[in-house]
């Protein structure tokens, strides 16, 4: 089955050189009820998490999904720094006043000030690093989605079995529903009878016809027949379906258990007990998708 359905659960992982250094952006995704995004990365690309976390629930619909970024050094590269001259006056204005209340304190040297965090900045973490990190997230996120789809296509077609074993469960149901209530008529007078009672007393065939419409199951398998086609159109439509699927099931568990309630025959109750097993087996299923 070909179908546009998205599992959460994924992962991906691209990589990219740039100048001195190679990225890298994982991604990964796990099941959850809503969707938590977690975006970590290297202190000099702190400025990009809001990016990247605003492409993310862009993009995605519910799930926990994480997003590492991180820098490698290649070892044979020269690396190419600058010094970032707003550190560079902010240090020493801070040395300054530090010489004011501690005039014997000694002047900052060279050295002092390039080991200072920040003072040596990279020359490469400007726009073109920019660039090249959301290049590498486009990337990943390719591969990302083409997980996501190739295990939601599976689950798709377990949903349709699913689908397809409790259509035949309700066809069993359909033929037998006039036999059932004839059954349970005949079984009824014969005890009525057996009481010394006359079946055909007006009184008691009202009473009859009360529990008949009591037992009626014809309407809890039209629904039902309804909710799984329902099932079979939000699967073809694909798309963000988890949430509506996960409704539909909940519609067809109330209406197996209400199938089972009212039931007076041994085959019925095991057809509603054949639709709960199928139907929690879908809605494990439907846990898994976005």
């Amino acid at each position: 089955m070909k179908t546009n359905i998205l599992s959460m659960t994924g992962f991906a992982a691209a990589s990219a050189s740039v100048g001195a250094e190679t990225l890298n952006i994982e991604l990964r995704a796990v099941n959850h009820r809503y969707l938590d995004v977690n975006v970590k990365t290297s202190d000099e690309l702190r400025t990009l998490e809001p990016v990247l976390r605003e492409r993310l629930m862009a993009r995605m619909k519910r799930g926990k999904i994480d997003c590492k970024v991180s820098r490698a050094r290649n070892p044979e590269a020269t690396p190419g720094l600058r010094v970032d001259v707003g550190q560079v006056a902010a240090l020493l204005t801070a040395a300054a006043e530090i010489r004011v209340q501690a005039p014997a304190a000694a002047p900052l040297a060279v050295a002092d000030i390039l080991r200072w965090p920040g003072v040596l900045v990279a020359q490469d973490a400007d726009e073109t690093l920019t660039a090249a990190v959301l290049a590498v997230f486009d990337t990943a996120w390719g591969e990302f989605v083409a997980s996501r789809a190739r295990e939601g296509g599976k689950l798709a077609e377990v949903l349709l079995q699913c689908c397809d074993g409790m259509e035949a469960q309700v066809a069993r149901v359909m033929p037998r529903i006039p036999a059932i209530h004839a059954a349970y008529q005949a079984k009824l007078a014969s005890r009525l009878q057996e009481a010394g009672l006359d079946p055909d007393e007006e009184r008691l065939k009202q009473e009859l016809a009360l529990f008949a419409t009591r037992i009626e199951v014809s309407e809890e398998v039209t629904r039902l027949a309804t909710h799984i086609g329902e099932v079979r159109r939000v699967l073809s439509a694909g798309g963000a379906v988890g949430k509506r699927l996960d409704f539909l099931a909940q519609e067809l568990h109330r209406e197996a258990n209400t199938l089972g309630s009212k039931s007076v025959d041994a085959e019925l109750s095991q057809v509603a007990l054949e639709l709960k097993v199928l139907i929690e087996q879908m809605r494990e299923q439907i846990q898994n998708l976005e």
